[in-house]
């Protein structure tokens, strides 16, 4: 399987997920708050479907962007129980520091439109998170400085909203960086912009100083419906009817671990493993006939000359009616 067919496989609702270093050893906490559901807001006028192009599946969007450094992290959890939502694609795009989307060549957006700047997706991690490397956005006349993401939760759900950042803040930020952000601070209040005026409690993201980079990082926990990972079409169903993949345990681990999965008829497996970047590393079991009932596989990634690190392991059983996949992550602790 190539990286477009495995990424497309990702996003036919099981979804998968990359974690960095910093999320692995987060614990798995329920939150002591209320989770709210995130409104629902447009997409905007300059959207773009990330998942029909497999160039929007990474963790840095800057490609050649200049502005001060933002590392973004998301939650996502389910309004039933708080609790992370894991293995869900997470899509996000903004504006550049002019305030000019890529991807649109426009009489209100004059970019270029066969770019694709400030444009990605990432999958959630066993704690619900995603991170992304990105600028900090600008402005443009009629909104306020604001970050579009959606969040796909099965192939039959998915949330689509923005968030925005504290006023002074943000404007601290342009005023120190008046050399790149050249259109100065954003002249807009929440209430003056068409999308937060009627509120943005649930939406407003922290924007904290990083000494380490230079520029600030950003956080916001984003609830959506469901307990867990919900919400299963015609695909997933297919699917179960072949086989089950379950989550590795232990998980997170540390050098070996072990990968159960059940076929509910026999059928032609292969376990696969591949990185943060989209590119297959290893496989770990090559095609070979299993019969129906459960399995176990225990594998170290050092075995294949792998760093430690956090990888995709995915399942492929081939039958006669047809080729099924399910990925899913494996949480490394360095």
């Amino acid at each position: 399987m190539n990286r477009k067919d495995f990424l497309k496989s990702a996003g036919a609702g099981l979804g998968m997920v990359f974690v960095g270093k910093e999320l692995a050893a987060a614990p798995l906490v329920q939150q002591t708050s209320t989770c709210t559901l995130i409104p629902s807001e447009t997409a905007g006028p300059f959207p773009l479907d990330l998942s029909e192009n497999t160039a929007f599946f990474r963790k840095d969007i800057r490609e050649t962007q200049q502005g001060v450094r933002l590392n973004l992290k998301l939650r996502v959890v389910g309004a039933g129980n708080c609790l992370p939502m894991r293995n869900v694609r997470v899509n996000i795009w903004h504006c550049d520091k002019d305030g000019v989307y890529s991807g649109y060549n426009v009489a209100n957006n004059r970019g270029d439109a066969n770019s694709k700047y400030l444009r990605g997706y990432q999958f959630t991690d066993a704690n619900g998170e995603v991170e992304f490397t990105t600028i900090f956005p600008g402005w443009y006349t009629g909104r306020i400085c604001h970050i579009h993401f959606q969040v796909y939760v099965s192939s039959t759900y998915s949330a689509v909203s923005q968030l925005t950042f504290d006023v002074a803040a943000k404007n601290a930020l342009y005023t120190a960086n008046r050399t790149i952000y050249a259109k100065g601070t954003d002249p807009l209040s929440y209430s003056q912009d068409n999308i937060f005026s009627d509120g943005y409690a649930l939406q407003l993201a922290t924007l904290t100083p990083n000494t380490t980079t230079g520029g600030y990082d950003s956080f916001m926990q984003v609830t959506v419906q469901g307990n867990g990972t919900t919400g299963v079409g015609h695909i997933e169903k297919e699917t179960a009817k072949v086989f089950e993949l379950g989550q590795n345990f232990p998980n997170p681990y540390r050098t070996t671990t072990t990968i159960p999965f059940t076929l509910k008829q026999a059928a032609t497996v292969r376990l696969e493993l591949w990185d943060l970047s989209g590119r297959k590393v290893a496989t770990v079991l090559p095609d070979e006939v299993r019969s129906a009932g459960e399995h176990t596989l225990e594998i170290n990634p050092a075995l294949w000359g792998l760093p430690t690190g956090n990888y995709m392991y995915q399942l492929v059983a081939t039958t006669s009616q047809g080729t099924f996949v399910v990925p899913k992550m494996m949480t490394a602790l360095r």
